[in-house]
């Protein structure tokens, strides 16, 4: 799948992976969320490879993330 990125101001919306900030992520969903409370970090690394994800971004400081489960043709689900 092909990465792809959008730019308005000093924001970003980006499908790239590598980008996402692994330990922002976590400590959000094992502290402050309450549906996924206490979750393990594999685990959040583990759905974020097997899910279409975007990241959002404010002069590069994450500050957004979802992720879709999807089967890329006729549904998807959005999480996190």
């Amino acid at each position: 799948m092909n990465q792809e990125e959008v730019f308005k101001d000093d924001y970003c919306i980006s499908t790239n992976k590598s980008k996402l900030d692994i330990d922002v992520i976590h400590q959000f969903l094992s502290q402050e969320s309450y549906w996924n409370q206490h979750i393990e970090k594999e685990k959040v690394i583990s759905s974020i490879e097997h899910s279409f994800c975007f990241g959002v971004y404010h002069n590069s400081q994450q500050i957004g993330f979802a992720r879709l489960i999807t089967d890329f043709t006729s549904i998807a689900y959005l999480g996190d």
